[in-house]
């Protein structure tokens, strides 16, 4: 499929060729941030924007971080948050599916309510490290905090956090590399910071090395060093079931992109909200696991396992990028929901790792049937008149129809009339009036049978389309 590829390369070497004021004034205001100082191996500052090197503690939220951790006996006229005791809601329970409860009683309910840290809920952010030590073993976890040292922030679901890393690195005219078909929401994100989107070629393994490795071979690895080169500031993949593909990495492959990051001195952001729905064990390693540099920014969520709507992710880092985070959710969202992170938070320390855990296994159970009823349908009704791969994680399916060069009308006029909604693949790719002959099938809704129903529908409408 079309992509910016080259092009793009091209367009960003001319847009680096001088360093100029703003990139003079970048560089001052990094080392007034007292970020110049950073891991001598990492040279953090070189994926900092002014904007987010300019960022300072809010007092207030400072204030709010200290009283969290602060006795009842202290006297505090300081903060501006308003009085619990005005707040209509008084208790809640919660039943959760095994039918024990989570109780909030009066007390609980007026901090659930209330204000609280920026970076999340310190008990909730002390679970999670502590699973995603046991997850991943990062090898920064006893790193020195100034060199890359692993550190997490909670976020409002992981889509905030990569706003917000987005928006930490990338300078208008910076190179940055993606796979097509990419995630939507990450093209409607980084397209308006104004960087050079350049596209790595994939198959149903995911990134394919030699590609990168054929890209990155336009600088040399020294370039990285010299602002003027504008080297790749970073590769962002979804590397389980990536949406739309449903392709994933293999073990093999992450560890020559890990190399060739350290080669050209990139970041690796790694989004990875299909995780926890992986349908074959053992679960590949992630680039976190890998990451001797501190140089992999991973990105989680509980919206597909727990709960979309509370909207609760995660952020796992090198600490000098996550406290620029959380500089920033200080004075936007200030932080994600207290009621939200306190319901998570009480669930887990009920479950326990092992309970978090299996209830991932009946999560996996449950979309690994709905996989396999849309791949029957599938096999059934577009045999011969489409292609696809086995998703090994996630919930969609990237059908390709045969003999049609672009399914636009076809997905969003004639199956639209039939009350047939699928998601014509145009819009996963950045030159979205491209012709694109594939469409994403999610498998997490429908039943089995709307599942016949609506390929049968569709293999008709391709017949008489061709």
């Amino acid at each position: 499929m079309p992509g910016w590829g080259w092009g793009s390369a091209r367009r960003a070497e001319a847009s680096g060729c001088a360093e100029g004021p703003w990139r003079r004034g970048h560089r001052l205001q990094l080392h007034k941030a007292g970020l110049a100082a950073w891991n001598p191996r990492m040279n953090y500052t070189r994926f900092i924007t002014a904007a987010s090197a300019a960022r300072k503690p809010s007092a207030i939220r400072v204030m709010t971080e200290i009283l969290g951790k602060s006795s009842k006996s202290v006297l505090s006229l300081a903060t501006g948050a308003p009085n619990p005791n005005t707040f209509p809601f008084k208790s809640a329970v919660i039943t959760i599916d095994n039918g024990e409860t989570i109780q909030f009683d009066e007390e609980m309910m007026k901090r659930a309510l209330q204000y609280s840290q920026s970076a999340g809920l310190p008990e909730l952010l002390s679970w999670l490290k502590q699973f995603q030590v046991k997850l991943h073993n990062p090898p920064t976890i006893h790193y020195p905090a100034s060199q890359g040292q692993m550190d997490m922030c909670v976020t409002c679901g992981s889509q905030e956090g990569l706003c917000k890393v987005f928006e930490m690195i990338v300078n208008p005219g910076d190179n940055i590399l993606v796979n097509e078909p990419i995630y939507s929401g990450t093209i409607h994100a980084v397209q308006p910071l104004g960087c050079n989107i350049i596209n790595i070629s994939s198959d149903e393994h995911g990134i394919i090395p030699d590609s990168l490795r054929e890209i990155l071979s336009k600088w040399k690895p020294e370039d990285s060093k010299n602002p003027k080169k504008n080297t790749p500031k970073f590769l962002y993949t979804v590397p389980n079931g990536n949406n739309p593909a449903g392709n994933s990495l293999t073990t093999n492959r992450k560890k020559e992109i890990y190399e060739l990051a350290r080669k050209y001195d990139f970041l690796i952001i790694e989004d990875d909200p299909y995780y926890f729905m992986q349908f074959n064990k053992p679960w590949a390693p992630t680039f976190l696991s890998m990451d001797v540099d501190g140089r992999v920014i991973r990105a989680d969520s509980f919206s597909k396992v727990l709960s979309s709507g509370l909207r609760i992710g995660f952020i796992t880092g090198p600490k000098p990028l996550i406290e620029r985070i959380v500089l920033h959710i200080q004075v936007s969202t200030m932080h994600p929901s207290t009621f939200a992170q306190l319901l998570v938070s009480q669930l887990l320390y009920q479950w326990g790792e092992e309970g978090f855990l299996a209830h991932v296994d009946r999560v996996i159970d449950f979309y690994r049937k709905q996989r396999d009823a849309l791949l029957a349908a599938a096999d059934k009704w577009l045999s011969g008149l489409a292609e696809w791969h086995v998703p090994t994680a996630g919930m969609f399916l990237w059908i390709k129809i045969k003999g049609l060069h672009d399914v636009r009308k076809l997905i969003e006029e004639k199956a639209f009339k039939k009350e047939i909604f699928m998601l014509p693949g145009y819009h996963f790719y950045l030159d979205s009036s491209a012709p694109c002959p594939y469409f994403r099938a999610s498998f997490s809704l429908a039943s089995p049978e709307q599942m016949d129903m609506a390929f049968q529908g569709l293999a008709q409408l391709i017949k008489e389309s061709l």
